[in-house]
């Protein structure tokens, strides 16, 4: 994203070579092929959850006590440990690194990463460069995580413990939302395509004179790092201008602006320091790659030189600042103050080293305190004094320490807490009060009567609005929920926003004519309800014409979000590129569009057999886009649109037809034509016939197209469908923990 215009840079969303490659990258199993498969333990819908799906982690965690558990954390950053000092002895710095890289995966292109369940234990981020020696780490936390057991999730403790350490150093900080609750393997996400690791060569994700931008949906610049290379592009520790561009790209599509990543950086690097103090290649392998008898230590070096302060992570040495344990404002002092020249640490990275330093402006022996050692800079920091906005922002913080104060604190928050979603999922004493707009504010809505919603449903019925249209309208709402960071969904009504409206997937027009509709029948209903309560008159309409009296119970009570607070160049991220449901494709990908589908249904958060039934009902109900170069009726597989009936799968089975591609449609369009006569019968996408070439997906299908389970078909998609409109209401499913 360009931190000016908001504008994704990366081109198409999906790259690669095809498939779920390019959607997924390497699995564990590419980088670590040795390692051991549970995969087998967790077929036909095993859970790996030993808590189980009646585990209440919400009611767990306010039953803590919480000031004990902070408390416990306050002493442990003191409390060093013979197999792994503390630096200065203070874990704390040590500690912030971990919370900051455990959030620090996430991205605003998909809403994955970040540290809402813990991945920072598993692989493949475990075992990432950028995240050496934090297994360290998690391991000094474990006597405290085993004393509040299930109270506490190690995602919340990863961010609690940062917390922790900043306010124990005397760092500002705004607050903390608990209620991450904890997986138990790690998640499949896009980390990019390499063969190598960034320490192995890798080389930089964006090379402007070949015309390389950053990939979406990746933020980070190199595989295995959480940000940019600290060296420089590459490692090029004179290439300035490539350096302040890698930053501001890759922290704007983590969701930060300028000043809040000079902030970040600046407040992170005002503590502790960066460990180089042995070539690299005395390191033994990463976690997941090391002997069973290192218990699932990586990056194992002598005891001695343990004890010695002899560590190498990032392969560059030294403090930022003098004062390494506490809050200063010497950061900013130090970093514009004094001249630098290019040094290279003892493990051979770059790094900038002060020209003459004051005695008192160098930095304590992480070991030994009677001893001083130069501070130093990375490549990154350097580009605080060296860019001209990021010197700008640097300048003004130097001269106003509570303006900076309160600039970190406030990002440390958004970025620890960015992929919780709203507000309503925060738990705990320390939830702030205020309002930020990047939470997606939505004013509390009022629950309307059942009268009220029985005589509103009719006049929509009435109004003349096709099933077609209320249903597509419900669904452009909805569906812009991501079970990844719990953004969007029908809840605010954003959809009635023009940023939002305009999407070409949404049809616009259309969906403008509805909407408006919507707001004149209304009355006293939210807009957001009466979306959502139209979309589901429409459903229990199209189930009656389908022989099936069903009703359609979704919530109410949802609040209508104001302008104010709608960050519209935060939603951009949001639009669909593909919406399968839809059947809506952009453009042509390099990844196939069923993949594609898949993806949409992970992010919305459903199982195969849900996401099966809503495309198969979606179908039957007309509700596919005008604007998708196929046209707009294309993988209606019935003679009736707007009845709920599972038409869809019985014709896409029939024996009768026979597919072929359309010409110049590269392999995107088909024709489906009467096997005897040739007559064309219908036409489908990718994204349509998959549900008859792939043998699991053809065995879902082959039960909503047998005789006898009409019903079924209808009542699972209700199901389906009340799901995705009520997915996003934390404001309800919270409220008990409140």
């Amino acid at each position: 994203m360009d931190a000016k215009t908001g504008e994704m840079s990366g081109g198409c969303p999906f790259h690669g070579d095809g498939g779920t490659r390019a959607l997924f990258g390497r699995t564990n199993k590419d980088w670590w092929p040795d390692a051991l498969d549970l995969s087998i333990l967790t077929q036909e819908g095993k859970s790996v959850d030993p808590l189980g799906e009646d585990f209440d982690y919400c009611e767990a965690f306010n039953a803590i006590d919480y000031d004990a558990l902070k408390a416990d954390l306050t002493a442990l950053m003191t409390d060093s440990q013979e197999w792994w000092p503390a630096d200065y002895g203070h874990y704390g710095p040590f500690f912030i690194r971990m919370a900051w890289h455990a959030a620090g995966t996430y991205r605003t292109s998909d809403g994955r990463g970040g540290a809402g369940s813990g991945q920072q234990r598993f692989a493949p981020l475990n075992s990432w460069p950028d995240n050496g020696n934090l297994d360290k780490a998690r391991r000094l936390l474990w006597p405290i995580k085993q004393k509040y057991g299930n109270h506490i999730s190690w995602a919340d403790l990863f961010v609690l413990t940062g917390n922790v350490a900043i306010e124990s150093m005397g760092g500002p900080t705004f607050g903390f939302g608990g209620g991450r609750k904890d997986v138990y393997e790690p998640e499949t996400v896009y980390w990019g395509t390499e063969d190598l690791w960034v320490d192995q060569g890798a080389e930089t994700r964006i090379i402007p004179d070949e015309g390389k931008a950053l990939e979406t949906p990746l933020a980070a610049i190199q595989m295995g790092l959480i940000y940019v290379n600290p060296e420089g592009p590459g490692g090029n520790p004179h290439d300035d201008e490539g350096m302040a561009r890698d930053m501001r790209e890759t922290f704007a599509r983590m969701a930060m602006n300028d000043e809040e990543t000079v902030a970040l950086t600046a407040g992170g690097h005002t503590f502790g320091k960066a460990h180089g103090a042995v070539p690299a290649d005395q390191l033994s392998g990463s976690p997941e790659s090391e002997a069973l008898e290192l218990m699932g230590f990586g990056w194992a070096t002598d005891a001695d030189q343990i004890g010695e302060g002899h560590i190498t992570t990032s392969g560059i040495e030294g403090a930022w600042t003098n004062t390494p344990d506490k809050w200063t404002e010497n950061y900013f002092r130090l970093l514009l103050d004094y001249d630098y020249e290019l040094v290279q640490s003892p493990a051979g990275a770059n790094q900038w080293q002060p020209i003459n330093p004051k005695e008192e402006d160098m930095a304590p022996d992480a070991r030994d305190p009677s001893k001083k050692v130069p501070t130093m800079m990375t490549t990154a920091d350097m580009q605080l004094k060296r860019d001209p906005e990021y010197r700008k922002i640097s300048e003004r913080f130097r001269n106003d320490h509570e303006a900076f104060k309160d600039a970190f604190a406030r990002a440390w928050f958004k970025l620890t807490h960015r992929d919780m979603g709203p507000k309503a999922r925060y738990l705990g004493p320390e939830v702030p009060s205020e309002d930020l707009i990047w939470q997606d504010p939505v004013p509390a809505g009022t629950k309307p009567s059942d009268s009220a919603v029985a005589d509103f449903k009719a006049k929509v019925m009435g109004s003349g609005l096709s099933v077609s249209e209320l249903v597509k309208a419900a669904w452009a709402s909805a569906s812009t929920y991501r079970n990844s960071d719990h953004r969007g969904g029908a809840n605010g009504a954003h959809i009635r926003f023009d940023e939002i409206r305009n999407w070409a997937v949404n049809d616009p027009e259309e969906l403008g004519k509805v909407l408006a509709k919507l707001d004149e029948l209304r009355g006293d209903i939210s807009m957001a309800d009466a979306i959502v309560l139209a979309g589901a008159a429409a459903v229990e309409k199209a189930a009656k014409d389908g022989g099936f009296d069903l009703s359609v119970t979704v919530s109410t009570g949802r609040g209508d979000a104001r302008r104010e607070d709608f960050d519209a160049e935060s939603w951009e991220p949001l639009e669909p590129f593909a919406d399968g449901f839809r059947n809506y494709l952009k453009t042509k990908a390099t990844v196939k569009t069923e993949d594609m589908l898949i993806d949409r249904a992970n992010l919305l958060g459903l199982s195969v057999p849900e996401m099966t039934v809503l495309l198969g009902g979606l179908r039957a109900l007309g509700a596919v886009s005008k604007h998708a170069d196929h046209g707009n009726s294309i993988g209606v597989l019935t003679d009736r649109p707007g009845v709920l009936s599972n038409d869809f799968f019985v014709n896409l089975l029939d024996m009768g037809t026979k597919w072929r591609t359309v010409d110049k449609s590269g392999d995107e369009e088909f024709v489906g034509t009467d096997r005897k006569s040739g007559e064309e019968k219908w036409r489908a996408t990718r994204t349509d016939l998959v549900f008859g070439s792939n043998s699991q997906l053809r065995a879902l299908s082959e039960v909503y197209a047998a005789n006898g389970n009409e019903a079924k078909f209808a009542s699972d998609f209700v199901k389906a469908w009340t799901k995705v409109m009520d997915a996003d209401r934390f404001d309800l499913k919270m409220a008990k923990y409140h």
